[in-house]
């Protein structure tokens, strides 16, 4: 499944020196590279460190991980959810992402001038937060006035439509992300197909200055607070050392580069991670001579809904599934020999994928 983020942030915040870090990185240079395929649109293979224990294994002819595409939004300024800037292109946009990365600035430099004049997280989240809470109110009212003419007809699930519906427009009077709420199914399929802007989920990335990368700073601790009601992601950053990390060429050079802050990763892989986190995703495999290939899929999905990612057809005639876990591989190094030790199981329709699980689908079309 294809997952996409939308990054958005104010005027120099440092969202632009975060997506051309991400869109000139080369993280892994020679298996996962990034792809751009319009100007503000790239799609980055996601590293996974399984899928080299694995191709190493099984020499496969190739090795294709999993993909997260990010999606520079632009033209967000007040007034956005009234078609100001380019606010009804960046709305539009916000629409079709998975979950919303938001960039907010976090450190203090005289050098950069903020849009209003001053460094405060929590304000330019609530600059963003209005814009879009201001824009749901709108869809939420135009449902609610289709909802109460159809009502007339006496039919009792309209009546609790409206009931889910109006939950939602009290919500965002009150300056409330849908997120925020404690919505039941009933209430989640009457607003399913506003696509809400605010009910999306979000990772707050909190762009620091080099000295608070370790340890954070007040800003972070400021923005923390303010969205700890939100079931959000923070992920702190310094977007001034990821466009340094993008420069380097060898894989050598960005871990010396890394380990000179103190650091084991980048800010890039702990944003896939809080990512995947956030969606509730996991990662499963396929393994044979001719590839060796990474699936993304819900946490929780049972095995046939995993085998459609790969062809609908594999869902529809789904047969069994044939599963062994990665550390079983790495011991006996072959399918074969992983089946004469009584280490691959056979399951069937019920059976709940697992994050790691080296999987081949039988199937009947």
């Amino acid at each position: 499944m294809a997952l996409q983020c939308g990054i958005v942030g104010l005027p120099n915040v440092g969202k632009s020196t975060l997506f051309n870090a991400l869109s000139n990185n080369r993280a892994e240079a020679a298996n996962f590279p990034f792809c751009t395929i319009e100007p503000n649109v790239g799609i980055i293979n996601v590293p996974d460190p399984r899928l080299k224990i694995l191709a190493d294994i099984v020499k496969p002819e190739r090795v294709v991980p999993t993909t997260i595409t990010f999606v520079d939004i632009a033209g967000l300024v007040k007034g956005a959810s009234k078609g100001e800037g380019l606010g009804n292109q960046f709305l539009a946009n916000i629409r079709e992402v998975d979950a919303i990365v938001h960039v907010v600035r976090c450190f203090d430099d005289d050098n950069v001038v903020h849009v209003d004049g001053r460094v405060d997280p929590v304000a330019d989240k609530e600059i963003i937060d209005t814009e879009l809470q201001l824009r749901d109110l709108e869809s939420v009212e135009k449902k609610l006035q289709r909802l109460e003419k159809a009502a007339k007809s006496g039919d009792p699930r309209i009546k609790k439509e409206i009931a889910s519906v109006a939950r939602c427009r009290e919500a965002l009077l009150e300056g409330k992300n849908i997120r925020t709420l404690d919505l039941d199914r009933d209430d989640r399929e009457a607003i399913a197909d506003l696509q809400l802007l605010t009910a999306k989920p979000v990772i707050y990335v909190a762009n620091v200055d080099e000295n608070s990368i370790h340890t954070g700073n007040r800003h972070v601790t400021a923005l923390k607070e303010a969205v700890k009601d939100e079931n959000a992601e923070v992920v702190v950053v310094c977007a001034a050392i990821e466009a340094q990390i993008a420069e380097l060429e060898s894989e050598e050079d960005r871990q010396a580069f890394l380990a000179e802050y103190g650091l084991t990763d980048s800010g890039l892989s702990k944003l896939i991670r809080a990512s995947y986190h956030l969606l509730d995703l996991i990662t499963y495999f396929t393994a044979g001579e001719k590839e060796v290939r990474a699936w993304t899929i819900k946490k929780g999905w049972k095995a046939p809904q995993a085998a459609g990612v790969i062809h609908s057809d594999f869902e529809k005639g789904f047969i069994k599934a044939e599963v062994i876990k990665l550390s079983d591989y790495q011991i006996f190094k072959s399918e074969q020999a992983c089946r004469e030790a009584g280490k691959m199981a056979i399951e069937g329709k019920e059976y709940t994928v697992e994050d790691g699980d080296i999987m081949h689908f039988r199937f009947n079309v």
